[in-house]
């Protein structure tokens, strides 16, 4: 059975004639939008009180009170909730004077169906937009990786088991929790899984619950109203408002306080929360995908994470391997790291060389993929040119720069034994070159400046190497 569709948003309709507010909502009903209805200016405000809108349709006679003293008392309230006039009385003045005062459209009656449909929706697309420029600003946007692939990628059967689910889980709304250690990608597979679900083109909305103080949290995840505390200067929308008809990523949820999870139950249960200073709890339509690297499931059973939330996070379950555990990804993700920050330094892409290909297969990889990364953006930082350097890798997690010498049949240390071949060819090439660095690099394959990096990573001086 095909699913219902999401609702496009939600409209007030300000009009005081009943049957014109009655046929403009069965309207906006067919095409796909939810409605509320206000036959003046005072309704019309206490409506918005009871629940946030997307946008509001009005008329401009309206009474002792019109369209203009609402769209003023909306903007006065610092309201920045679209605002679309229909009017039947329309003139040049008053159409200008409407715009002045803070509304996004005019149109004339009796407006076209198709008209009044994309005036709407072009009022929606513009709140959606400027609500994440508000997030964006307001810093969350530094969480978000600037070089976030567009698609998750990996050939391991694990990380394709990975995406399969994520593909499954994707076109419904259940709620999914992703598992794993920190930088194995949960947040890409988070937005990948927005991506490919209805909820597209709508808000997706990335919050650090470890990163949130507790006495913020109430204000952070559902918003307040002006003057409801010190420094409240004016309304705010949380990150539940700002995710309505989108999806809300929740990281490090096992961080969530046990103060705030009976909150967030109740959203997960009900759609519904109470902002801060409102006098009627607001409903919103968000999906969750929650994420953490902790043991959730010990902590529900040690009572330090509520199970009643653990079982409404545990819809969808998906594990994410370690970097380590799916080696083959290794050359795949090499490349476009290699790609995206060559571009983003200006400078022309490194060809892999087997060397430092190999550095890289043999390392645990503690960090994950977000290590890797960071690995590869210092080599080409570091030692830019025609074939990636070798690699910073610290020592203490991926081997000694130096390995004792193996003991046949026990060491079987594959890094310990890569760097010492490693170590042997360069000493080779600097003896046959006799000590002339640049004939060392031509026979290795490699430029003067990585050779210099070998030379320095093995202690090797030239000058002293017998021929």
């Amino acid at each position: 059975m095909a699913e219902k569709p999401s609702p496009r948003g939600r409209v007030l309709i300000v009009e005081d004639e009943p049957y014109v507010r009655d046929s403009l909502a069965d309207l906006l009903r067919a095409r796909g939008f939810e409605v509320d209805l206000a036959a003046d200016v005072g309704g019309a405000l206490d409506a918005l009180r009871r629940r946030p809108v997307d946008a509001v349709l009005t008329d401009l006679k309206l009474g002792a009170a019109g369209g203009l003293d609402l769209i003023k008392a909306m903007r006065a309230d610092g309201s920045r909730i679209p605002i679309v006039v229909l009017t039947g009385h329309g003139t040049v003045g008053s159409a200008v004077e409407c715009m002045k005062a803070g509304a996004d459209n005019y149109l004339l009656k009796p407006a076209d169906p198709d008209a009044l449909e994309v005036a709407i929706e072009r009022a929606l697309q513009a709140r959606a937009l400027q609500s994440e420029v508000d997030y964006l600003r307001g810093g969350a946007g530094a969480e978000i990786p600037a070089d976030d692939p567009l698609v998750p990628i990996g050939v391991s059967a694990a990380w394709q088991e990975v995406m399969a689910r994520a593909r499954a889980a994707a076109p419904s709304d259940a709620t999914v929790l992703l598992l794993g250690e920190s930088g194995t990608g949960k947040e890409m597979v988070a937005r990948q899984i927005h991506r490919l679900s209805a909820r597209r083109e709508r808000p997706y909305v990335r919050v650090n619950c470890a990163a949130v103080p507790l006495d913020l949290w109430e204000s952070e995840f559902f918003g307040h109203r002006r003057g409801t505390f010190t420094g409240a200067s004016g309304d705010r929308d949380g990150r539940f408002r700002l995710a309505h008809h989108g999806t809300l990523f929740m990281d490090e949820v096992g961080a969530m306080p046990l103060p705030a999870q009976a909150k967030i139950l109740r959203v997960l249960q009900d759609g519904i929360f109470d902002r801060l200073g409102d006098d009627q709890p607001t409903t919103v339509d968000v999906r969750i995908i929650a994420a953490t690297n902790s043991d959730l499931d010990a902590q529900a059973a040690a009572g330090t994470f509520r199970q009643d939330l653990f079982y409404r996070l545990n819809v969808v379950r998906i594990n994410l391997p370690p970097l380590r555990q799916r080696p083959e990804d290794i050359p795949l993700l090499t490349e476009r790291f290699v790609r995206e920050i060559a571009v983003r330094l200006g400078q022309p892409a490194p060809r892999v060389g087997p060397e430092a290909l190999a550095d890289l297969m043999a390392y645990p990889w503690p960090g994950n993929v977000r290590e890797l990364r960071n690995v590869i953006e210092r080599a080409l930082i570091l030692n830019p040119g025609d074939t990636l350097a070798p690699l910073d890798i610290p020592p203490a997690a991926g081997g000694e720069a130096s390995p004792k010498p193996a003991v046949p049949g026990q060491d079987l240390n594959l890094r310990a034994a890569l760097l010492g071949r490693e170590r042997d060819i360069v000493l080779e090439a600097v003896r046959r070159s006799q000590g002339v660095r640049k004939e060392a690099a031509r026979l290795l394959g490699i430029d003067q400046r990585n050779l210099s990096y070998y030379l320095r990573k093995h202690g090797i001086d030239p000058d002293r190497v017998p021929s």
